[in-house]
């Protein structure tokens, strides 16, 4: 009889020890999210996501999208060259940039050569932590030059028009974090147009 008791609690032991690794995995995954676009724009009657990577998939991976050129010429919307946008996620981290060449919005409004964005979220000590940046070379609005450096610089244009320059909104809380990064974003009248957006998302364990 004891045989068999103590045959019985070496088998539970030994399935509990089996299964214990795979709960400790379950328990220590990592989520991922992370979106990048190159320009997005709702503006006179006309919707469009251009160079679009769509959601990074919560488990991770990698996206990635490009356009060699676009033309919008209902009252010269948007123009550009060379889109390009990425985001991935793996190991402690995840990642989105997005660029674009040679922009012209709503008629020469807004120009610049080289307009890029940068997002990252990451793990440590299962605390999140977010990144992000942009970059914009060449930047004119209504005729003046603009220097970029600190984020969220906020620019009135003529027409009710606003621009916004660098925009960024991060929300890292304990083991979650997001950031986005709106290289530019243009607000007006009808209108709504983001150049080079990347957006960065991480859930430690």
């Amino acid at each position: 009889m004891n045989t068999k008791k103590n045959s019985t609690i070496a088998i539970c032991l030994t399935a509990i020890l089996a299964l214990s690794p795979v709960v400790g995995f379950a328990q220590a995954t990592i989520t991922f999210s992370g979106e990048a676009v190159a320009l997005r724009a709702s503006a006179l009657g006309i919707s469009l996501a251009l160079s679009d990577t769509g959601p990074l998939p919560a488990s991770g991976g990698n996206l990635s999208r490009s356009l060699a050129s676009l033309n919008v010429l209902v009252l010269g919307l948007a123009s550009a060259d060379a889109l390009k946008s990425t985001t991935s996620g793996s190991g402690t981290s995840s990642q989105s940039q997005s660029s674009v060449a040679n922009l012209s919005l709503l008629g020469g409004l807004v120009a610049a050569d080289v307009v890029k964005s940068n997002s990252s979220a990451t793990c440590s000590g299962g605390q999140a932590a977010v990144t992000g940046n942009a970059e914009v070379v060449g930047l004119v609005a209504a005729g003046q030059s603009v220097l970029v450096c600190n984020p969220n610089l906020a620019i009135s244009l003529p027409g009710g028009i606003s621009l916004i320059v660098n925009e960024q909104t991060s929300s890292p809380s304990g083991n979650t974090g997001s950031i986005t990064v709106n290289a530019l974003h243009v607000k007006g009248p009808s209108i709504d147009i983001v150049v080079a957006s990347a957006q960065s998302g991480i859930t430690c364990s």
